[in-house]
């Protein structure tokens, strides 16, 4: 177990709130990644890094398969990613008797969807490993390097639109917020490894406990794309997209639109909670348009049974107020 350098902000924002409530907060102290709360009733509840239990285990344990999780979504009439396949590790296909589903087989199949594709592991989270992929080269990099962490790659489709998540307690959606890729803004003088260092910079200062890895392979793959490299220079207000996957942790940027959610996408984020047996969860859509409008076209990207609110957080003291007022509800549902 690797030693963290602080206490993971789910404890610290726990034990700041518990005494609104009555309830106390225990970290172990060593690790700092496990705690226990005590209501005042007596009754004792536990969290590890982001996972509350307030949601059952069998429905955290499909929402943490990404492609179970589908199965039974798709099975349930939502639209998930289309063209979603699994795919394994040598050692895994070998144990589980399923040694033709390798790396092999996942680029024919790439192939008979057409590039680009989108790669990422099955049990991630946080956006790590996601890449959208071009051809043969870029597609073996990909997934060996999801190999290297996960058993399983998922290969997909990919969906075009407005990136949102959607945190849903029991009946009601508590946060809404559209989620922009790690991007830098020209100003028509510095390159872009420049405004990516000055951006890294901003988060430092705001606290804020994001990885930018400037030496990500996924990133320069992405300036190539787009014709550029990190020497371009973007024209002043020219906003340069750095990564396909839109997650706060890896530099991405959010939007808060709890206040705008369409009605129907709210009681299709609540209702899809309580379909996959949870109570609190995050609800990834990508939306063909505006997540005030009447849903048209969207997918569920995946769902996240421990929708964790630290990096949004730590974007600024107003993110931090909103969250300590949402986890103040979780607690209050927590304790009964």
């Amino acid at each position: 177990m690797e030693k963290r350098a602080s206490s993971l902000a789910l404890g610290k924002i726990l034990r700041k709130i518990a005494p609104r409530i009555g309830a106390t907060v225990l970290m172990e102290p060593e690790w700092e990644i496990v705690g226990q709360i005590t209501f005042k009733t007596g009754r004792h509840s536990y969290f590890r890094y982001n996972t509350l239990d307030l949601n059952p285990m069998g429905g955290s344990e499909i929402a943490r398969d990404k492609d179970y999780a589908n199965f039974f979504m798709k099975s349930l009439g939502y639209p998930t990613v289309p063209g979603s396949k699994t795919f394994f590790s040598e050692a895994w296909g070998r144990a589980i008797g399923s040694p033709r589903r390798n790396i092999d087989a996942a680029y024919r199949y790439a192939k008979r969807l057409g590039f680009p594709v989108i790669v990422k592991p099955n049990s991630g989270s946080q956006g790590s490993g996601v890449a959208l992929v071009h051809n043969k080269q870029e597609f073996y990099r990909a997934v060996r390097t999801i190999f290297a962490q996960d058993r399983i790659v998922l290969v997909q489709q990919p969906v075009v639109g407005r990136d949102y998540r959607l945190v849903v307690l029991d009946d009601q959606v508590i946060s809404a917020y559209e989620r922009i890729p790690l991007s830098v803004v020209g100003n028509g003088r510095h390159t872009v490894r420049q405004l990516l260092v000055a951006k890294a910079r901003q988060f430092v200062a705001a606290s804020r406990d994001t990885r930018i890895k400037q030496d990500d392979p996924r990133i320069a793959l992405k300036l190539k794309h787009q014709g550029l490299s990190f020497r371009s220079v973007p024209a002043k207000g020219e906003r340069i997209y750095l990564l396909d996957n839109a997650n706060l942790s890896t530099g991405g940027d959010s939007l808060d639109v709890t206040d705008q959610v369409h009605p129907e996408f709210r009681k299709l984020a609540v209702k899809l909670t309580r379909d996959m047996g949870l109570r609190l969860c995050g609800v990834d859509l990508m939306v063909a348009g505006d997540i005030s409008q009447t849903p048209g076209n969207y997918w569920v990207l995946e769902i996240n049974s421990a929708p964790g609110l630290d990096h949004y957080a730590k974007i600024g003291r107003a993110q931090e107020k909103i969250v300590e007022e949402l986890y103040l509800r979780v607690l209050k549902h927590m304790e009964h």
